[in-house]
């Protein structure tokens, strides 16, 4: 048996699955703010969705399929434009590429494949930052960028201390962060916490807010919200775009999620019922407080709160596009064209066309996702 003791000085056996030990804790402290359950069921040292090594999560076989692994196509347009900010930096001799959630680094491959091959200036400035916070998943990157391992590092967010020329890089992220549920009742707004019925089932329950800092936001907040409408917001992710703000010394933070089409600040107010979303087997849960630890939960990102918190952190927003219609005006045609001239057989090119169709045409994957580019000047 495994034990640790917590900070009361209880024992707990984390070997135990994690719904059980949720609801050991749920007996012990009372309802958890859907933050802390949220955080636990996704990030759980031992398991929790994002860290185990026994769970498939992307691919046919998982929960999901990212941009990336669905097409190189989408890595080879980014490189591309990339390639064009290295550019609007005045060309610096060394610059770093920054990717915050970098999964099994098919991103970076990629990127680092189609600059090497049609950007070599570039390729030669390029160091390559992984942020993953998944153990198996930076094993499986290792091997997949064994080819680039002279420019590639590993390290964390918070691991950056020195800010640095180039880019910072995201894509369906910020999406996984933990994030605070709340409901208006009347004049006030409650949280939405978890607790567990006599049955043993998790269940939504209504609380006093548990965090200042939700309520003054909640209070502040530009958004037109309705009675019993549910209103969410991740400070992990805002804390994490100004984390990032601050570690760009000149250059930009491009983040690509799925989120609410408008930016403006109402653009979430008609979501009443809210925006959490629980995926198992490519299909949505019925029951989001299911199977903590083996499904995962994601919800629409509102992109007023990033770019707000990305101005007060000192960037400037200067592009917001439907990611269908960035990957076009960014080139993705002529990387399609390029890319089908120099594959090796019929069924690459076969690959690569399909997946430009799913990407690029009307009804495809990327008309429900958006991107945000921010720049920070040196004179910031």
């Amino acid at each position: 048996m495994t034990a640790r003791m917590d900070e009361r000085g209880a024992e707990h056996d984390h070997t135990a699955p994690l719904a059980e030990r949720l609801r050991e804790r749920i007996g012990r402290e009372g309802a958890l703010s859907f933050r802390e359950w949220m955080a636990a069921a996704l990030y759980d040292e031992h398991q929790g969705y994002y860290l185990r090594r026994d769970l498939t999560r992307w691919g046919r076989a998982g929960d999901y399929r990212t941009s990336p692994e669905r097409s190189p196509l989408f890595a080879a347009t980014f490189a591309k434009y990339f390639a064009t900010l290295y550019e609007e930096l005045n060309a610096p001799p060394a610059w770093t590429i920054f990717e915050a959630g970098a999964g099994a680094g098919h991103f970076a491959h990629d990127v680092l494949a189609s600059l090497r091959r049609d950007s070599p200036k570039v390729f030669d400035a390029t160091r390559y930052i992984i942020d993953e916070i998944s153990a198996d998943s930076r094993a499986h990157a290792q091997q997949r960028l064994a080819e680039f391992a002279d420019r590639i590092e590993y390290a964390r967010l918070t691991d950056i201390h020195t800010p640095f020329e180039g880019i910072i890089f995201a894509n369906e992220l910020l999406d996984a962060f933990p994030m605070h549920r709340a409901v208006r009742r009347g004049d006030e707004f409650l949280e939405l916490c978890v607790d567990v019925s006599t049955a043993g089932k998790f269940i939504w329950v209504e609380r006093e807010p548990m965090t200042p800092r939700l309520v003054a936001h909640l209070q502040n907040t530009s958004l037109t919200i309705g009675d019993a409408q549910i209103v969410e917001v991740s400070f992990d992710a805002l804390d994490w775009v100004a984390r990032a703000a601050s570690i760009i010394r000149r250059g930009y933070l491009v983040t690509v999620d799925y989120g609410f089409s408008r930016i403006g600040s109402n653009a979430a107010a008609d979501q009443s019922g809210g925006t959490l979303r629980a995926f198992h087997r490519h299909r949505l849960a019925d029951d989001l407080l299911a199977r903590p630890g083996e499904q995962d939960l994601t919800y629409t990102i509102n992109w007023a709160e990033v770019k707000s918190a990305g101005e007060r952190a000192g960037l400037r927003s200067v592009l917001f596009a439907r990611q269908d219609e960035f990957l076009l005006q960014a080139g993705a045609l002529n990387c399609l064209e390029r890319m089908t001239s120099v594959a090796h057989t019929e069924a690459e090119v076969v690959a690569l066309r399909l997946g430009a169709r799913e990407m690029l045409l009307p009804g495809g994957m990327s008309e429900c996702f958006q991107v945000l580019v921010q720049v920070k000047a040196a004179d910031v």
